[in-house]
């Protein structure tokens, strides 16, 4: 029966070539938009690490000035507390067992000096961070791996390279083993990174958290040796109380990133007790003025605390969804007239036997049949559209519809042909035949 209600319907939609192109253009445009920002808003609400978000761990402590909060931005809403942490709160935290990885991170700039026969200096972002941080994040590996531990504690020159600076200076061979020169420094290359492009960078949401991952990580012990600074946001409300980097590092300025794994939520409440220790530790020796409030806040509900899932993305999901279904209700009226228009036809089928309901299921397949068609235009135009979007967002094209959003868009085609004719379908099928036979 369904075969049959196929080929009826396809017959139909030939009839009136022009019509039927109004009809499923209608559904392609409103199918465009809502798949459009429907996935925008998916693409920042989905789980960026899956299985591991509840896991991972991002410590703040609240070191700020003791008569004034910190004040709120739309990088940190709705929580008066620095964002980030001191280096010196970073490696007292780092002394800690209990984490099953622990890392401090932040992003600095530095100047690579390639052989001159390959390519010229230029100014790379770089990652300072732990061994540990590759394994919590799950950074893959095309050649080699990780530093290991021992680099971290000696601050060996060692960096791990991104896909781009190996295509850049290796032309995409596998480089582990050779050297590069970083600023005054050679560093030796042991590992080199797949092509990796989250779309949130989730190990460090403060600014542009939609922004590429660094292309060059090395250990975080280099920091001291090599004076290097953050690129990123640096928080302060009191004098450094110097002017050496060895006097920022043991200041109160907060700069540095830090995060934990653990294994489940006795491990989480545990660990903030240790982080509320230490704080009420350093408070004897006049630091921390301000109450305690110390947070121990995971990967799955940071997104929401620093507001990654933006309220205009989710309000213009909504907009779109309600395009679309005004969409579907304009595409009743012609559909209602093309079905009307063939009542003696609908009537002679009735006078054979059809019911009904044979007749109904007969036009809504047609319908379907279109919302599908107009749901397949429709996803091909978000493709281009959402291509455009991503280079507003992120100057690159990493929003795409993934399985789940195809059959969301699915869905919604087909709800969207089903709320177009269903007002015509149940006005045909309810046509007498006796009154279109009567003559």
């Amino acid at each position: 029966m369904l075969l049959y209600n196929l080929r009826i319907a396809v017959k139909s939609l030939r009839r009136n070539p022009v019509l039927t192109a109004v009809i499923i253009g209608g559904i392609a445009l409103g199918i465009c938009a809502s798949t459009t920002f429907t996935t925008v808003r998916h693409m920042f609400a989905r789980d960026p690490l899956p299985g591991k978000s509840d896991k991972l761990f991002y410590i703040r402590m609240d070191n700020w000035d003791p008569h004034t909060p910190y004040p709120t931005s739309s990088d940190n809403p709705g929580e008066a507390i620095p964002p980030q942490i001191s280096y010196r709160d970073a490696m007292a935290l780092m002394r800690s067992t209990q984490p099953v990885h622990q890392t401090a991170t932040f992003a600095a700039m530095m100047t690579v000096y390639p052989d001159p026969r390959v390519a010229r200096p230029s100014s790379e972002s770089v990652r300072l961070c732990f061994t540990d941080f590759f394994t919590m994040f799950d950074v893959p590996f095309a050649y080699g791996g990780p530093w290991d531990r021992r680099a971290d504690a000696k601050g060996e020159q060692v960096v791990v390279i991104s896909d781009n600076i190996n295509q850049k200076l290796f032309g995409g061979a596998n480089s582990v083993g050779k050297r590069i020169r970083i600023d005054d420094r050679e560093f030796t290359v042991v590992g080199v990174l797949k092509p990796w492009r989250p779309f949130i960078r989730m190990y460090d949401l403060n600014g542009n958290f939609v922004g590429e991952p660094e292309r060059i990580f090395m250990p975080f012990s280099l920091t001291p040796a090599m004076e290097i600074r953050t690129s990123g946001n640096s928080d302060g409300w009191k004098s450094i109380g110097g002017t050496t980097f060895k006097d920022f590092l043991a200041s109160d300025v907060d700069w540095v990133q830090f995060w934990v794994e653990l294994r489940s939520p006795a491990d989480a409440e545990q660990y903030h007790r240790f982080v509320d220790g230490y704080v009420l530790e350093e408070k004897k020796h006049g630091r921390f003025e301000r109450p305690l409030q110390n947070r121990v806040t995971s990967l799955h509900d940071l997104l929401r605390a620093f507001g990654v899932i933006r309220p205009q993305v989710t309000a213009m999901a909504a907009i779109s969804i309600l395009f679309l279904a005004i969409c579907a209700l304009n595409l009743t009226g012609l559909l209602l007239g093309k079905f009307l228009a063939r009542a003696p036809e609908v009537s002679v089928r009735r006078a054979l036997g059809a019911t009904r309901i044979d007749v109904f299921l007969q036009h809504i397949t047609e319908c379907e049949l279109v919302g599908l068609a107009g749901g397949a235009i429709g996803m091909l135009l978000s493709i281009g559209a959402m291509r455009l979007i991503g280079k507003f967002i992120t100057s690159t094209s990493v929003i795409s519809l993934d399985l789940e959003m195809i059959l969301a868009a699915l869905f919604l085609s087909l709800g969207a042909g089903f709320v177009a004719g269903l007002y015509p379908a149940w006005r045909i099928c309810s046509v007498q035949p006796a009154v279109q036979l009567k003559i």
